[in-house]
């Protein structure tokens, strides 16, 4: 028995590094290509055959539900390190430049092509609350423009997550410019008021449709 005990162990650690192998492919493949992308360009280049794929995936919306997810619980990660910095606004720019930096906007123009699994939303809620501390503490430091609400910071992080889908010298250096123009713009306390009504989080929420049984 106790030589079962490593051997289930590394099973278990090679099925999850297939798993991440896979979902990173898929968020590449579908990233540069569009959701339209065949799974099968997703196994490829994951290396993996169609069969492995679908034993962990039976369908392309189960997929993509758990790229939402895992894109989720990085945001949420991303924004409890902001938490961990001891200065509010070296948080929040952390905060924004990481899930800039692995695209937790890209899978935006989902909403309302698949349905929302009790998953997502439960991912989902855990990451309003953490991202919502992490805003709420800059706004009292007085550090973030009193006009700036958690959604118009998730829709600015939504814009600079969208990837040119063909090759583009120095992206990232140039995205890396335009986020810090836009972090500069998030200060307080803002050269001018903010146009407008701030974005609406209830209809922010709703384009992803009813949760799925």
């Amino acid at each position: 028995m106790p030589e079962e005990v490593p051997r289930r162990r590394g099973r278990y650690n090679e099925a999850a590094r297939n798993d991440r192998a896979v979902l990173e492919a898929a968020r590449e493949v579908f990233t540069a290509q569009g959701f339209d992308a065949p799974v099968s360009a997703v196994a490829e280049r994951a290396g993996c055959g169609m069969g492995s794929l679908y034993r962990r995936y039976p369908t392309k919306e189960a997929l993509l539900q758990r790229l939402c997810v895992l894109a989720m619980e990085q945001a949420v990660e991303a924004a409890e390190t902001g938490l961990r910095h001891e200065d509010p606004w070296s948080g929040l720019a952390h905060y924004v430049r990481e899930c800039v930096a692995f695209g937790s906007g890209a899978l935006a123009p989902l909403a309302g092509t698949i349905a929302t699994s009790p998953e997502m939303w439960a991912t989902s809620e855990r990451g309003s609350s953490v991202i919502a501390a992490l805003v709420e503490r800059a706004h009292a430091a007085g550090v973030l423009r009193a006009d700036a609400t958690r959604l118009d910071i998730a829709l600015l992080i939504e814009q600079f997550s969208r990837r040119s889908r063909t090759p583009v010298a120095d992206e990232g250096a140039a995205r890396a410019r335009l986020v810090a123009i836009a972090l500069d713009g998030l200060r307080a306390p803002g050269a001018e008021p903010l146009p407008g009504d701030p974005p609406d989080p209830q209809a922010y929420a709703a384009r992803w449709g009813p949760q799925a049984g």
